[in-house]
């Protein structure tokens, strides 16, 4: 049995996109009407309403619910939360630590435990931080999603909405932005809601998931959720979270959905145009008057109504000839050919030669090599090479399907990007850097038979047919 379509849709358009094609294509249709690209029409008066969910808290703790929640948390692996019990530890007494856990929820002695605070670097300088919940925890949100998600993925969250739900993502979002210029939005209102996961205020989520859920067992576990405090690293006290759902646990990306949901709603039924994926949205429209009348909602609905702030310096009405960002792409129309164009971002391009830098270290140890020893024979048996073009390979692979569907203003989109895979390989190689004599030796021609393949290789392979998508995660 193929997998139903699903209707994507932006403002007054809906494009239907099969779940089966790997190429992203789309058949597009115009109708009329703000509502046309929403899954399920809200209802305009109370009375219409379905009625709320009760008696859900039994459906979280039951055990093949939690079952399923450690099979997914183990696939994702993760470190340890602020109680050092890993995956690993888990694991060796699952079944035990399982029914231990059930009967903490049945009892209601639950209790979470703080998160561990980390910070991860940021493209543009700075760093993300993260909270990881302890194991039991993980499980436990994992849990809440299952029996969540459903029920909001069931006509409660609009079409507009992309991250971090089942069957779309960033792909579905981008072919949307991809095909709405096409059709004439030439006004962009590119929003930025400035560190939206710490300044989620909880009162109004639990608001918010109080219009759909009524099972009071299970708000009270999302609360104990939301304020089970943070540990810093090198610190021993427990801050409290009195705002923000902390990046890191399975349940923060729906809460995030939810959350947001009324913003979809508000521009839905202004008539916008609107691409979600979590808090990073772009609004649509056909004139420069509707773009500022767009943000100004926008500012009504996130400042006023969710308590939110938008970035003042990043948040901006832009044409989309002049250009704006999203989801790792610039936008732009080029000068020259007036050809519409799509290019990867320059934080995005920070970022790939961060990852490629280090996927190829020069050994500090290492002494320069000698031209007659880089030979093909020589090489193919050096275990740290073999090892540094595979991990290469493979994240140039990842990297490649994502932004397989760049139009740059130059011939070769990909060409800069493979040029710089080739100089760290080689510099790895011989350990030395610049130009020299091991650009002319090691060919591109070499390199490929050593395994390396760049983002332009894949690329052709991709024009011709021969590339599928590459396995995830999980």
């Amino acid at each position: 049995m193929s997998k139903p379509e699903t209707e994507i849709g932006v403002g007054q358009l809906v494009f239907t996109f099969s779940l089966l094609d790997a190429k992203d294509e789309a058949q597009e249709t115009q109708v009329n009407g703000s509502q046309a690209s929403l899954t399920a029409p809200h209802p305009s008066n109370k009375s219409e309403r379905k009625v709320k969910w009760h008696s859900l808290y039994d459906k979280v703790f039951a055990l093949p619910n939690l079952q399923k929640a450690w099979a997914k948390v183990e696939a994702n692996k993760g470190a340890a939360g602020s109680d050092g019990l890993t995956v690993v530890a888990f694991a060796r007494n699952a079944d035990d630590r399982l029914l231990q856990l059930q009967q903490d929820l049945r009892q209601k002695t639950y209790r979470p435990k703080p998160v561990r605070r980390v910070f991860i670097p940021k493209g543009a300088g700075g760093k993300r931080p993260l909270g990881i919940p302890g194991v039991r925890d993980r499980i436990v949100q994992q849990a809440l999603r299952q029996v969540l998600e459903p029920i909001y993925e069931n006509g409660i969250f609009s079409a507009r909405s992309h991250g971090y739900r089942p069957q779309r993502g960033s792909f579905t979002a981008l072919s949307v932005v991809d095909r709405a210029i096409r059709l004439g939005y030439t006004w962009v209102v590119d929003l930025d809601i400035a560190t939206f996961f710490d300044t989620v205020d909880h009162e109004k989520l639990l608001t918010a998931l109080n219009e759909e859920i009524a099972d009071g067992s299970v708000l009270r576990l999302v609360r104990m959720i939301l304020s089970a405090g943070v540990v810093m690293p090198g610190v021993s006290e427990i801050e409290p979270t009195e705002l923000g759902t902390p990046q890191g646990g399975p349940l923060s990306p729906l809460l995030a959905n939810i959350y947001l949901h009324a913003f979809d709603k508000a521009i839905s039924q202004a008539g916008y145009g609107e691409v979600r994926y979590a808090d990073d949205s772009v609004i649509f429209t056909k004139s420069e008057g509707e773009a500022h009348a767009a943000l100004k909602l926008c500012q009504e609905v996130l400042e006023g109504q969710l308590g939110l702030v938008l970035h003042p310096e990043k948040t901006r009405v832009v044409s989309v000839d002049t250009g704006f960002e999203f989801l790792g792409f610039h936008y732009f129309r080029d000068p020259k050919t007036g050809a519409q164009c799509k290019e990867v971002r320059r934080k995005s391009v920070q970022r790939f030669r961060d990852s490629v830098r280090e996927r190829t270290p020069r050994l500090r140890t290492q002494k320069p090599v000698k031209r007659r020893h880089v030979t093909l024979a020589r090489l193919s048996k050096n275990r740290r090479v073999a090892e540094l073009i595979q991990q290469t390979t493979e994240f140039s692979r990842g990297w490649h399907w994502y932004f397989k569907g760049v139009r740059s203003r130059y011939k070769d989109a990909f060409e800069s990007f493979d040029g710089f895979i080739r100089r760290r390989i080689r510099s790895a190689i011989v350990g030395r850097t610049g130009n020299g004599w091991w650009n002319v030796a090691m060919t591109n021609a070499l390199l490929r038979q050593l395994g390396l393949f760049c983002p332009g290789d894949w690329q052709k392979l991709y024009t011709q047919g021969r590339l599928a998508e590459p396995a995830r995660k999980g």
